[in-house]
């Protein structure tokens, strides 16, 4: 099963980031810094959700290969990867909490998925996606099919 999700993506140590957030909202301009920081680009503007292996995988949108959209500039070329699993997804829309006791989840594509709430114009804002994911790492967490949902 396949959901196409209005979404930027890139892999942080071969883990898979959404962000997702309105049209203008920063999630090229996230990415863009985050390709910086030293993540890879898996695709912009729209991301093909893809139920793998018992999770789900984000996978790049065929003709937007290695195109990230940076505005100001234009279209721009970057290295990418195919595929990635996800493992958090960022939401630019939703103010992020000061103090989150646990973490929100956001249903993309039949699975939970934690969500990170975040300004993504803010200095830090990569480093808060860096941290955020290796927690869920270091907890071994890893997004859950919702109950009904086909496999």
């Amino acid at each position: 099963m396949s959901n196409r999700i209005h979404a930027t993506s890139v892999a942080i140590d071969g883990f898979g980031v959404a962000i997702i957030g309105k049209s203008g909202s920063g999630k090229s301009d996230l990415a863009l810094r985050l390709i910086d920081r030293g993540a890879v680009l898996v695709c912009d503007d729209a991301i093909n959700l893809i139920d793998q292996d018992g999770g789900p995988w984000i996978h790049v949108s065929p003709n937007i290969e290695g195109k990230l959209e940076v505005r100001g500039l234009g279209i721009v070329s970057t290295p990418y990867l195919e595929k990635a699993p996800l493992r958090l997804v960022v939401n630019l829309d939703l103010p992020p909490e000061r103090h989150p006791i646990s973490w929100p989840f956001r249903n993309i594509g039949n699975f939970a998925t934690p969500e990170l709430r975040l300004n993504a114009f803010e200095a830090s804002a990569p480093i808060k996606v860096e941290q955020a994911l290796q927690r869920l790492l270091d907890q071994q967490f890893i997004p859950v099919r919702q109950a009904g949902s086909a496999s």
